[in-house]
């Protein structure tokens, strides 16, 4: 075969990989996968039952112990390959994530290239595991610290960035000699699981270290959290179920840690001084790229009063010129939001902001589950559309008096997810930023951003834990202490 020549496309996705296995789940339920934007039927899975979850956690205890046993670079060289599969097939995912996900070319190149770097990236873990030697305090006493894989992580993954966020998990996990055991959303079965074990397997990881259980969450949700097998649950999705899923995991039968990324309402403030065009550029950027269907979306904008007219007419400028309708049109910037559901809540928002008194600077009619771009103005900071993340292509614009009112409403927020500030003093912007109680903040750039080497997470309603890098290691590894002792030291009795 060519080397140009691109691999078989994979299939048997009416299948669930569980306990090494492609098999049907046992539920008598099925599930009907679908395309967001034109109903095309991509799949027809038989879903998982709590008995398929049981099998699914108890082959990867089994296969965790001699995974984790392997040399690092064995467990490297699978992630590699991995991320070269990643690259062969790119045109295949990306056009799995377009069609299951109503994603747009564009995202579903940014996604498809978010999963493949934090590929590469967690193929270096293995050989950055480290101990350490500590000081002891105890005569003739040596201290070691150990750090070892945690065991089985449970994931559970969202609909929105289901490829990456799914892999944002899986692959430090794997790298570290953890076995896996993934729940995708109802909504992405495909590129939230069962894609990404197809690409596992092809990259020859072990038979059972790897499963993917497709159920209702009315099913299998709190079996799946409370198991006694897994030693951590990584769940990506909304701050509600993220409570649930908390409160499961510290107060079943068996207390387990958990890494939450939960929901968010990143605000983007522009100061006085800040550049409008490259501030309303990036607000539009941060705001409507995936529909708005990111929880680092750029959920509020906060301008300073003596720009605020400028910045809007620059903002409605850019809006006007977006195109929306099929995603799979390269030229399409917004594409269908992912059920019926989502879109009547978004049009539901629309409507409360309307009755609420903002003023409409931008906005449609929908079409399908397609929903125009909208921006409101003179959007009073204690509304709805203000206070509660919108999951849709929605932009309210907040009037702030100076820099300590802007901070002010930046904060007043349950979440803490991700910011943005623009200032053409950027030593003015890190203090700014440095206020802002949030997991990352960026100067004179949009909210939206995850690199594989960086801290990702947020603080308050926000989640728990932190991804990427360095703090993956940590979030999939544990800490042992272990001291020798030398020679007898004396006891007080």
């Amino acid at each position: 075969m060519n080397a140009n020549t691109p691999p078989a496309a994979y299939a048997g996705f009416d299948l669930q990989p569980i306990a090494g296995q492609w098999r049907a789940g046992r539920s008598g339920r099925r599930l009907t996968d679908t395309n967001p934007y034109d109903g095309e039927r991509l799949a027809e899975i038989q879903l998982a039952s709590t008995a398929d979850v049981d099998e699914a956690y108890a082959a990867a205890a089994r296969a965790q112990r001699e995974w984790a046993a392997r040399l690092p670079d064995e467990r490297a060289g699978v992630l590699r390959r991995a991320a070269d599969i990643l690259a062969a097939r790119a045109a295949e995912v990306q056009d799995w994530i377009v069609r299951e996900s109503g994603s747009t070319r564009l995202k579903a190149l940014i996604e498809w290239d978010s999963a493949r770097r934090i590929t590469m990236e967690s193929a270096t873990f293995p050989s950055r595991v480290e101990g350490r030697i500590l000081a002891a305090g105890v005569p003739h006493q040596e201290s070691r610290v150990y750090r070892s894989p945690l065991g089985v992580v449970g994931v559970i993954s969202p609909w929105n960035f289901p490829f990456h966020l799914t892999a944002r998990s899986v692959a430090p996990a794997l790298a570290l000699g953890n076995a896996v055991v993934v729940k995708p959303a109802s909504d992405t079965p495909v590129t939230g699981g069962l894609l990404l074990a197809k690409i596992y397997e092809e990259a020859g990881l072990p038979a059972g270290l790897f499963s993917v259980v497709v159920g209702a969450g009315s099913e299998i949700g709190d079996h799946f959290v409370d198991h006694p097998v897994p030693d951590l649950i990584s769940f990506t999705g909304s701050t509600e179920v993220g409570r649930s899923v908390g409160r499961l995991a510290a107060g079943g039968r068996h207390i387990k840690r958990v890494a939450l990324e939960l929901g968010g309402n990143a605000p983007l403030v522009v100061l006085d001084d800040a550049d409008i065009a490259v501030a309303a550029n990036a607000t539009v950027v941060g705001r409507f790229l995936h529909q708005g269907q990111i929880c680092m979306s750029t959920n509020r904008a906060i301008v300073d009063a003596r720009v605020y007219n400028a910045f809007i007419a620059e903002v409605k400028q850019r809006v006007e010129g977006l195109k929306y309708g099929d995603p799979a049109d390269p030229a399409t910037v917004i594409g269908p939001l992912i059920n019926a559901r989502q879109r009547d809540d978004v049009l539901a928002r629309i409507e409360r902001a309307r009755r609420d008194g903002a003023r409409l600077v931008v906005g449609g009619e929908a079409r399908g589950n397609v929903v125009p771009p909208h921006v409101f103005a003179d959007v009073d900071p204690a509304w709805s559309i203000a206070i509660d993340e919108t999951f849709g292509p929605v932009l309210p614009i907040i009037r702030a008096r100076d820099e300590a009112h802007a901070l002010e409403l930046a904060n007043q927020s349950e979440y803490g997810l991700s910011s943005a500030v623009f200032t053409a003093d950027l030593e003015r912007g890190v203090r700014f930023a440095r206020g802002i109680v949030a997991g990352m903040a960026h100067i004179n750039d949009m909210t939206v951003d995850d690199q594989p080497n960086a801290p990702f997470g947020g603080e308050k309603n926000s989640g728990l834990g932190r991804f990427n890098g360095e703090w993956a290691i940590e979030e999939f590894t544990r800490a042992q202490w272990i001291t020798l002792q030398h020679q007898p030291r004396p006891y007080p009795f």
